[in-house]
């Protein structure tokens, strides 16, 4: 009798024990999935404040970039020249539609390069000779938004870049500045997506830039407590139709 009781003991506390570990995992996701929660809305608040700001100065995100702060989606005004016969295509969907964003380096008046983001173009429009009226000549005013460099590939599942066929999928600074014969010393260390002021022509299309920021932490942390809270009235429930039967 006593060996029955000492065991169903046992059996009680390591119950109790796997009870609390597990009511302690869960919460702590949940909580965690809190917290991410306010960083997202933080980080949204603070992209929605950037993209509002009048446009800078270049010589203004450079500096935001030398302090080390976040400059991404940040409005930039630019002036210099486009180097047609040196753009670079990024492989990509736009309304629907396969093509590619078009990447041509701006000469700047200090004679540096920078890399805008023009638009889209149509798949069969990679060929600038199929769209030569929005391909200017004069020098340019550009307003778009900042975008940070990659330091690598954000992904294993994203292909390699295809240089020799000049297919990007995915925007490496330096190969694209390498294949267009421009040493990387004298090319800005980010990208300008242009905004969507129509060009000659209709090609390319801008205003790209897509900011998909997933926001689903509170979803998570529902689901985390809902399971906590699930796991404690079954244990609960479970406990007390066992002293019942006792």
């Amino acid at each position: 009798m006593a060996e029955g009781t000492a065991a169903g003991r046992t059996k009680f506390v390591v119950s109790l024990v796997l009870l609390v570990v597990a009511l302690s995992v869960l919460v702590s996701l949940g909580t965690w999935q809190v917290r991410r929660l306010h960083w997202k809305e933080a980080l949204i608040a603070d992209i929605e404040a950037r993209r509002t700001q009048p446009p800078a100065q270049l010589s203004e995100i450079e500096a935001m970039a030398t302090r080390g702060e976040d400059f991404e989606y940040r409005p930039v005004r630019v002036e210099g020249r486009f180097l047609n016969d040196r753009e670079r295509h990024f492989f990509a969907t736009f309304d629907g539609r396969t093509g590619y964003y078009v990447y041509t380096p701006f000469e700047l008046d200090d004679r540096r390069f920078l890399f805008v983001n023009r638009g889209f173009i149509p798949y069969e429009m990679k060929d600038p000779a199929s769209r030569r009226e929005g391909l200017p000549e004069s020098r340019q005013t550009v307003t778009g938004l900042a975008r940070a460099r990659l330091a690598g590939k954000p992904s294993w599942v994203v292909p390699e870049n295809d240089v020799a066929g000049d297919i990007f999928y995915w925007k490496d600074l330096s190969a694209m500045a390498a294949s267009a014969g421009l040493a990387e010393q004298n090319v800005v260390q980010f990208f300008v997506d242009a905004d969507a002021t129509p060009v000659a022509g209709g090609w390319p299309k801008g205003g790209v830039t897509q900011i998909d920021l997933p926001n689903d932490h509170l979803q998570y942390a529902i689901t985390w407590y809902g399971l906590a809270v699930v796991l404690l009235v079954i244990s609960i429930t479970a406990f007390l139709r066992g002293r019942k039967q006792e």
